[in-house]
C-alpha cells in the first residue's frame, strides 16, 4: 500500500531544515526553552536549500524592520507561496507527484518531478505540470498492487485503469471501464482479477479479457416468493373455491421453481441476492482476496437530521434567503448499532456475527455517571446489563477501513467500537464457526481516541499489528492470533502513520519521541525489536515510503517555514535533498521570528504545558525601556484535541504572523497546548472528560504566572482570544475566572455543547440525556453572569460546524443579564473557516482594537 504524505490542513505547506538541541526526557521537570538551532542535519546539495529563517530564530523582530501590517497578514495567502498539498511516489520510485494550488485560483494542479538519481543526492529536474489530457496516467496515489507486484490499478474520475509493472521499457496503461460510475474499494484478488463495490454489488473484473462478474449482491427486502400467502379469510376462500385463481398460483409456482433450479444448476447466471431486513441499510462491505467470503455491516435506517435542522444564508445570487440543511445536534442523536454478516459466496449462505463473544459487550460502563445524575435529580439508578450498541470503528485520520483481510483471504480482522465511546475491540472471525474472536479490548473510562487505531496483517504470517493507547500513549504492537501481544515501541511519546514492508522486516512510523513537538520518521525491526531513527530534521516531518522501499519522500516544515518536499534514502543518517522551492520571496523577506517553545510548569500535573512564546525585541524581563512591564495576549488554539506548540509550521499561519506583529509592537504572546491538546498522551487528552473549560483555564492561569515571572508581563494587562474551541475557552475564562484577563475575543465560538455535533461531543461529555451534569458545567451559556471584562464575539452566519445560533442564544442571555461590556460582529458570507480576505481583515482589526484599547 502507498501512503500519502500527510497534511493536517490542505493549505500552505512548505519547509526548511530546523535543528534543536533539546530533547524531551521522561522526568517530570519542565524542559529547557527551545528557541534556535545550533546544529544542522546532513543535507545533500545544500545549494538547493535557501537560508533557513530558523537560523535566525533568536533574532526577534524590531519595529520598522520588515514591519508587519494586518493588511499584509490577512491578504490572500497566495502571497506566501503555493506549497505542495498531497504528494506521492510514482511507481518507478523515482518520479514524485504533488498537487499545488494554481495562482489566484481555487483550482489545484498536479505536478511531477522527474527526480533521477535522488538516492545519490543529485539535483532534481524542474517540476512540470501534468497536462489534463495525461492525468489518468499518473493520478495513481491511491493505487493498489497485486501480490506479485506486476500490476497496479487505480480509479480516476470514476473509471478503472490498470498498468503493467513488469518487463522493460514503457509500462502500458489500459483503461478498463469508461462509465464514470465511481467503483469503491478497488482491490486485486489472489487470482489476478480486480474486485470492487458498486452500489449493492461486489463485482470482479478480469483485466486479461474484460470479463465482469457479480461476486455478491444484496437487497434490503423480503426474499421473493412465487405466491404471497393469503392475506385474510376472504383471500383463502377465493383460492379454495375458484379454480382459475388456484391454477394461476400453480403456474407461478412452477415457473419460480424452474428459475430457481436454473440458477442452481447453471453457473453462467449472476448469483442470487442476499436478502436483509426491509428498513435496514448498508454500512460497509468487503470481499476476501480469494473471492470466497464477504463481510457486510448493516444498520437500521434512521434519519441523521430532522427537517428542522436548517440554517438561513442571507447573501445569495438570487437575493433571497436560502435554507441550508445542517447536521443534527448531539442532543438529538439516537443510538446506532451495526450488525455484522459473514457471507459465504461459495454456498450462498449468510451468518450473523454476534458481539456476545467480545468481553464487556453488555457492561454498564456508564453506571456511575447515570447514578450521579439520577441522584442529582432525586432518583435512583439500577445497573443495566443489556447488550451495548456497537459499530464499526471510525478513525478520523484513517486511509484504511475497519475490515482488514489477510492477503490469503483465509483470515479477517475487524475493529469495532461501542457507541458509548468507552470500548474498542480488535477481533478476528472464525470462518468455520461463524463467530468473532476477541484479540484486544481497549477500554477507557473517558473515551476511546478517534486517532491511533490503525491495524493490519503481516504479509507472511497470520499476525496482527496495531496501535493502542493501553499504556497511556499510542504505541505499536504485534500479536499472533493465539498468543499475547508484544509491544514494539514504548515510552512517553506517540506513534502513528504505519507502513509495513513487503518482507515483514520493518514497520515504518512517525513519532514525537525526542520531544513532544518534534516529529521524526522511524522504523522498527519486527523480529528483533530494534528501532532506528531515519530522520533528524527537527520540526514536523511526514513521509511516504517509495514502492521499492529504498527512499523516503518527506514533507517537512519548521516554526517559521511552511512545508516543502524532500527525499532521502530509507537508511539512518542518510543525506537529505530538497525537491521543491515554493515559498515566495516576499514571505522570505519578512524574516519572521520563531517563537520559543516553553515548558510551563503545571500546578495540576507532573507534565509541563508546552507553549509557544513570541517575545518582543529585547526578550528578557528587564530589557525594555524604563523596565516598563509588557502587555501580553494568550491565544487559545481550536479543536481542543490539536497540537499547536510543536516545532513545525502551524495551520494557524495567519495567527503566527499576527503574533509576530504583536511582538513587533511590544506584546508578549503565548500559545498554549493546554490539557486536552494532542501529542501528549491519553491522560492529557482526557483531562477534560465531563468538565470542559476547567482544566484548560487552570492551565491558562499557569501560563499567566509564567509570563509574569519570566517575561516581565503586567498581570493586569493580559488579554486572550481564540476560535472555535478557543472561542469557547475565551468565554469560560472570562465567565468563570474573570480575574485572569482584562479582555477577550471569542471567534466562531461554542456556547452550549448540547447544540454541537455527536461525533465529537459525546466522547467527552457523554449524551445530554445521560449526563446533563457534564453539559451544564461545561457550557458557557450557564455562566454568562460571570462576565466582567470587555468581550468581543465574532460570529460567521453560515457556519455549518458551530451554528450562528450559538452566538444568538448567548447574546440574548447577556442582554437579559443586562451586561454592557460586550460587542458582536457578524460575517454574513463566512462559514467556520473564513475564506474572504476582507472578512479576515475585519475580524483581526477588531481583535487588535480590543487589545489596544483594553491592555
Amino acid at each position: 500500500m502507498y501512503n500519502f504524505s500527510k497534511t493536517l490542513l490542505a493549505v500552505l505547506i512548505a519547509t526548511s531544515v530546523f535543528a534543536c538541541s533539546t530533547t524531551y526526557t521522561t522526568d517530570t521537570q519542565p524542559q529547557p526553552i527551545i528557541n534556535k538551532s545550533d546544529a544542522e542535519p546532513p543535507v545533500a546539495n545544500k545549494a538547493l536549500i535557501e537560508p533557513s529563517p530558523s537560523t535566525i530564530a533568536s533574532k526577534h523582530a524590531t519595529p520598522g524592520d520588515n514591519t508587519l501590517t494586518l493588511e499584509q497578514i490577512m491578504a490572500d495567502p497566495d502571497w506566501i507561496g503555493r506549497q505542495p498539498l498531497i504528494s506521492y511516489w510514482g511507481d518507478d520510485s523515482q518520479s514524485v507527484f504533488y498537487t499545488r494550488k494554481a495562482q489566484g485560483s481555487p483550482v489545484t494542479q498536479l505536478w511531477q518531478l522527474h527526480s533521477g538519481t535522488l538516492s545519490q543526492g543529485k539535483s532534481a529536474d524542474e517540476a512540470k505540470k501534468v497536462e489534463l489530457a495525461q492525468l489518468h496516467n499518473v493520478s495513481d496515489g491511491n493505487r493498489v498492487t497485486n501480490l506479485q507486484g506486476t500490476y497496479s490499478a487505480w480509479v480516476f474520475e470514476g473509471n478503472i485503469f490498470i498498468k503493467s509493472l513488469s518487463g522493460s521499457g514503457q509500462h502500458h496503461v489500459r483503461q478498463l471501464t469508461q462509465d464514470g460510475d465511481g467503483p469503491r474499494q478497488i482491490q486485486f484478488l489472489t487470482d489476478g482479477r480486480l474486485a470492487y463495490q458498486r452500489g449493492n454489488n461486489l463485482i470482479s473484473l478480469d483485466p486479461s479479457n474484460g470479463f465482469s462478474q457479480k461476486l455478491a449482491t444484496w437487497e434490503f427486502s423480503e426474499a421473493p416468493v412465487a405466491n404471497e400467502k393469503p392475506a385474510d379469510y376472504i383471500a383463502e376462500q377465493q383460492i379454495a373455491l375458484i379454480d382459475y385463481v388456484a391454477k394461476k398460483r400453480s403456474e407461478r409456482q412452477a415457473k419460480f421453481a424452474q428459475q430457481a433450479a436454473l440458477a442452481k444448476q447453471n453457473s453462467t447466471l449472476a448469483p442470487e441476492a442476499f436478502y436483509f431486513s426491509n428498513g435496514d441499510e448498508l454500512v460497509s462491505a468487503s470481499v476476501s482476496p480469494n473471492g470466497k467470503w464477504a463481510l457486510l455491516a448493516t444498520t437500521v435506517t434512521q434519519k441523521t437530521r430532522s427537517d428542522d435542522d436548517l440554517m438561513p444564508a442571507y447573501i445569495g445570487e438570487d437575493g433571497r434567503i436560502e435554507r441550508k440543511e445542517v447536521r443534527q445536534r448531539v442532543a438529538d442523536a439516537k443510538p446506532v448499532n451495526h450488525q455484522l454478516w459473514l457471507l459465504d459466496l461459495t454456498t450462498h449462505k449468510k451468518h450473523a456475527l454476534s458481539y456476545q463473544s467480545l468481553p464487556g459487550y453488555n457492561e454498564d460502563v456508564l453506571a456511575e455517571v447515570k447514578r450521579e445524575n439520577a441522584e442529582a435529580a432525586g432518583k435512583s439508578y439500577q445497573t443495566n446489563r443489556l447488550p451495548r450498541d456497537i459499530v464499526l470503528m471510525s478513525d478520523w485520520s484513517w486511509t484504511q477501513g475497519a475490515i482488514q483481510w489477510h492477503e490469503s483471504g483465509e483470515q479477517v480482522a475487524i475493529m469495532v467500537e461501542a457507541w458509548d465511546n468507552k470500548d474498542r475491540w480488535l477481533a478476528t472471525v472464525d470462518l468455520k464457526k461463524h463467530s468473532l474472536v476477541n484479540q484486544e479490548r481497549l477500554h477507557d473510562d473517558a473515551w476511546i481516541n478517534y486517532r491511533f487505531n490503525s491495524f493490519g496483517w503481516l504479509h507472511n504470517s497470520e499476525q496482527l499489528y496495531y496501535l493502542s493507547e493501553k499504556s497511556g500513549y499510542a504505541h505499536l504492537y504485534v500479536k499472533p492470533l493465539n498468543a499475547n501481544a508484544t509491544a514494539l515501541t514504548s515510552g512517553r511519546f506517540e506513534v502513528n502513520d504505519l507502513t509495513l514492508t513487503k518482507s515483514d522486516e520493518y514497520l515504518y512510523y512517525k513519532a514525537n519521541q525526542k520531544h513532544p513537538g518534534i516529529y521524526e520518521i522511524y522504523r522498527v525491526n519486527i523480529n528483533s525489536g530494534k528501532i532506528e531513527a531515519l530522520t533528524d530534521l527537527n520540526g514536523m516531518t511526514d513521509y511516504a515510503l517509495s514502492p521499492d522501499e529504498s527512499k523516503l519522500l518527506l514533507t517537512h516544515s519548521t516554526l517559521t517555514m511552511p512545508p516543502e518536499l524532500y527525499v532521502q534514502n530509507a537508511t539512518p543518517g542518510a543525506p537529505v535533498t530538497r525537491l521543491t522551492h515554493t515559498i515566495s520571496e516576499a514571505f522570505l523577506a519578512m524574516g519572521f521570528a520563531a517563537p520559543d517553545i516553553v515548558p510551563v510548569k503545571s500546578s495540576h500535573t507532573t507534565q509541563p504545558i508546552f507553549s509557544r512564546v513570541y517575545q518582543p525585541a529585547g526578550n528578557a524581563s528587564n530589557e525594555s525601556a524604563g523596565n516598563e512591564k509588557r502587555r501580553a495576549v494568550i491565544f487559545n488554539h481550536g479543536a481542543g484535541y490539536l497540537q499547536n506548540s510543536h516545532l513545525g509550521w502551524s495551520g494557524y499561519f495567519r495567527e503566527f504572523m499576527f503574533h509576530n506583529m504583536l511582538a513587533q509592537q511590544g506584546y508578549v504572546v503565548m500559545d498554549m497546548d493546554y490539557r486536552a491538546s494532542a501529542g501528549y498522551g491519553r491522560d492529557w487528552r482526557t483531562a477534560i472528560y465531563r468538565h470542559m473549560g476547567k482544566p484548560e483555564i487552570d492551565d491558562l492561569r499557569d501560563g499567566i504566572n509564567w509570563l509574569v515571572e519570566n517575561a516581565n508581563v503586567d498581570r493586569e494587562r493580559i488579554g486572550t482570544y481564540g476560535g472555535s474551541y478557543g472561542g469557547f475557552m475565551t468565554f469560560m475564562a472570562l465567565f468563570t475566572q474573570p480575574d485572569l484577563f482584562q479582555s477577550g475575543a471569542a471567534l466562531r465560538p461554542v456556547t452550549d455543547w448540547a447544540h454541537y455535533n455527536h461525533g465529537y461531543t459525546s466522547n467527552i461529555l457523554n449524551m445530554p440525556g445521560v449526563d446533563p451534569i457534564a453539559y451544564e458545567r461545561s457550557s458557557p451559556l450557564y455562566f454568562a453572569e460571570g462576565l466582567e471584562k470587555p468581550l468581543l464575539i465574532n460570529a460567521p452566519m453560515v457556519d455549518s460546524n458551530v451554528f450562528f445560533q450559538d452566538t444568538v442564544r448567548l447574546v440574548q442571555r447577556l442582554i437579559e443579564l443586562e451586561k454592557q461590556n460586550f460587542e458582536t460582529a457578524i460575517y454574513p458570507v463566512e462559514s467556520h473557516g473564513f475564506v474572504q480576505p476582507s472578512s479576515w481583515l475585519d475580524e483581526y482589526r477588531r481583535i487588535y482594537k480590543l487589545f489596544e484599547t483594553t491592555l
